[in-house]
């Protein structure tokens, strides 16, 4: 394996640093994307019950804060729980910028991996070819030595830069993906909470009266 790298030359250390940076910003994703980690299952069922029983307290949305990322933008909501429904909606969206911008983090760095990985590969591919030609120019058109270490790494390096592209661009097509998905799971929560914050309000009016 050594062997390989040395023959792909210079070009094999970037490749190698982004396939590493790659795979562990795809580990870390899958980890933190996980379902029971961004929209527990039982989570927005809880939050209904609270605000149906009138339960809701300060302590319960610093508590809902810290437990997801959706956790976090019902709590948002249900810190302006008795404002208008566009206030409610306001708040909602701002952050909901913030949490999707943390769901998306690191998405674009492995989307510049897929991207850049097989223009470095071409890159060591002319690095390559030009070594060849050096060789050939040297005198060495009638020895196959003199042009296996140029062909060599325009081979090795070409290589190497899609082995790095393609599961990249595989697994930021799919990240992107999920992301898409929970947020617009997230959308529905957070109508849902904007209905159930108002009729609690109307209902709350209705007594009074």
């Amino acid at each position: 394996m050594w062997e390989i790298v040395r023959a792909g030359g210079w070009m094999m250390g970037p490749i190698i640093l982004f396939s590493v940076v790659a795979l562990a910003i795809i580990l870390e994703r899958l980890w933190t994307l996980q379902d029971r980690r961004v929209l527990p299952p039982d989570l927005t069922r809880r939050v209904w019950q609270l605000v149906e029983a009138n339960q809701v307290s300060d302590k319960v949305i610093e508590a809902l804060e810290q437990n997801s990322p959706l956790g976090k933008l019902l709590a948002a909501g249900l810190a302006h729980r008795h404002r208008p429904r566009e206030v409610v909606m306001e708040r909602l969206e701002d952050t909901g910028r913030h949490v999707v911008h943390e769901l998306e983090r690191f998405l674009n760095t492995l989307g510049t991996i897929a991207g850049v990985s097989p223009l470095l590969g071409l890159l060591g591919t002319v690095g390559g070819i030009i070594k060849a030609f050096n060789a050939i120019n040297a005198g060495g058109s009638g020895d196959p030595r003199m042009l296996s270490g140029g062909i060599a790494q325009a081979l090795i390096t070409t290589a190497a830069g899609l082995c790095v592209a393609i599961p990249a661009l595989v697994a930021y097509r799919y990240l992107r993906g999920r992301v898409d998905g929970i947020v617009i799971e997230m959308e529905k929560d957070a109508i849902q909470l904007a209905d159930a914050l108002e009729a609690a309000q109307l209902a709350a009016r209705g007594a009074s009266v």
